[in-house]
């Protein structure tokens, strides 16, 4: 279950997105976040509280900024 979504989520990854998974923990449903997890396509794991700001944060960041964190 969700590895396709996965699998795309690590391709992003791997043309320079940022790319965020949901945490276990405030999950209704893990499969896709625990493969994506499980692939390497996360760079972050974050509860569903943490996405939207850490997304309008690293919106905010020039390509410079975002090399550094």
């Amino acid at each position: 279950m969700g590895r396709d979504g996965a699998q795309g989520l690590l391709e992003l990854r791997r043309a320079g997105a940022y790319t965020i998974a949901q945490d276990e923990a405030t999950s209704v449903i893990f499969g896709m976040p625990a493969e994506a997890i499980r692939l390497g396509a996360a760079r972050d794991v974050l509860p569903i509280d943490r996405v939207a700001p850490t997304i309008v944060d690293a919106v905010g960041r020039t390509p410079r900024e975002e090399s550094r964190s």
